[in-house]
């Protein structure tokens, strides 16, 4: 992997810190930690989410909205552990797997992480290819090699150095918030009932709560863990525990904001959801139909905005997901093969879906199954590694933070279960 982002103790940005504090001042030190964040946030804007968030909006109205506060909670806490691994220990969190655990187990954690990034990758790609078509009538075939091609493309900006990755990854972020701004304004919600979503948690039903795990599923990925923490662990280089805390702090900000915008456009599609769809008794669970219905109900802008937000979502997060199996096959098992040949392979599985007609929504929600089998053995492995003061430093998590990163766990795990038992038995 390209390693320019690498900041040496020449010019290393905390020595910036004795110029005078000023908001501008503020600033400058801020932007060099800024970019790591919004790249796993990617993750929380899958098209994976699209599907599980739009049907809770469309059965549920705002009554789920709780579910993505929480789940965006938990998702500040998870990747700040993953951040602090990689700022505390130079090494990300499959490299200190590898370190920790026997050859055997290391093998298996990274056979199950491909499995799951693969399934992730299905989601993203065949979500990119879903936007294509409904925006412009392409058939799903072309339109997932055109995909493809697009992923290939933004491959390039990682070649030119993370910096020009962070900044293409942030404008395709703010492409995606603009358009569900727009969806938003354009569906006139209620306020009032948006409010009550989110600060009175409850559940309808078991399907209710079946749902809810697929939306913590596709909100706490398993990719996202193990790649943040190879975002940070040479990005700036602490020379002491006092530097390294610092860091930290920063990259936390840089975490608040990406995870505020991830959850603001996850609140924002079962809102949108709501409104149009649980407001007329329409049940919408796929996106296709999703896209018509914008159409029909409001107009031809809200039915373009969503379906430019699922394109941009998609092949954004599918550059991210080939960047995650790259950090778990170097860091698990000391092997790693060229970026454009992991993204050839894995463009096969979705392929491979389109041509045979299975219904590419369907796919996606089963994607989030699969990826839920995922989410402990990535999750458990940081929760203790991030509390070992031997390895943390100054940097080990804090009692209370060590409490809640298990509660956490259990929710997450919990549920997940649940998912998987209600999915197949």
């Amino acid at each position: 992997m390209n390693n320019d982002h690498v900041i040496t103790a020449q010019a290393h940005p905390l020595s910036a810190e004795t110029a005078p504090d000023t908001k501008m001042n503020r600033l400058k030190r801020l932007l060099p930690f800024l970019g790591p964040a919004f790249i796993a946030a990617v993750a929380y804007l899958d098209p994976g989410n699209f599907a599980t968030n739009i049907t809770a909006g469309s059965t549920y109205g705002y009554s789920l909205l709780w579910v993505i506060l929480a789940s965006n909670l938990m998702a500040v806490l998870i990747q700040s552990l993953s951040a602090k691994l990689g700022i505390a220990t130079g090494k990300n969190l499959p490299e200190v797997a590898r370190d920790r655990f026997s050859k055997p187990a290391s093998f298996i954690l990274w056979i199950q992480s491909e499995i799951v990034i693969i399934a992730t990758d299905l989601a993203e790609f065949l979500g990119a290819a879903l936007g294509l078509y409904l925006l412009f009538d392409i058939p799903m075939l072309y339109s997932a090699l055109i995909t493809a091609a697009g992923s290939f493309a933004l491959l390039e900006l990682q070649r030119r150095g993370f910096r020009a990755l962070e900044a293409g990854i942030t404008v395709m972020i703010m492409i995606v918030v603009l358009a569900f701004t727009c969806q938003v304004v354009l569906a006139k919600p209620d306020f009032g009932a948006v409010a009550m979503g989110i600060v009175t948690p409850s559940f309808k039903g078991v399907d209710s709560v079946l749902l809810s795990a697929g939306i913590l599923g596709a909100t706490v990925m398993p990719h996202a863990i193990y790649l943040h923490s190879s975002l940070t662990q040479r990005r700036i280089v602490g020379r002491n525990d006092k530097e390294k805390k610092r860091i930290f702090k920063m990259e936390f900000i840089d975490i608040l904001i990406a995870m505020l915008i991830a959850g603001a456009v996850n609140m924002a599609m079962v809102i949108i959801a709501a409104a149009l769809f649980f407001k007329n008794g329409l049940l919408v669970e796929d996106l296709e139909i999703a896209y018509r219905q914008f159409g029909e109900i409001v107009g031809p802008v809200a039915a373009i905005s969503f379906g430019l937000a699922l394109l941009v979502a998609g092949l954004a997060s599918a550059s991210v997901g080939t960047m995650a199996g790259d950090v778990v096959m170097q860091g698990f098992i000391r092997r790693r093969i060229n970026l454009y040949v992991r993204r050839a392979i894995t463009t096969i599985p979705p392929l491979a879906i389109i041509i045979s007609g299975v219904d590419p929504t369907k796919a996606l929600v089963m994607s989030q199954v699969i990826l839920s089998f995922g989410i402990a053995f990535a999750l458990i492995p940081l929760i203790l590694f991030t509390s070992n003061r031997k390895l943390m430093g100054g940097l080990v998590n804090k009692k209370p933070t060590t409490i809640v990163g298990w509660m956490i766990a259990s929710i997450v795990i919990s549920l997940n279960l649940f998912l998987v038992y209600q999915s197949f038995i």
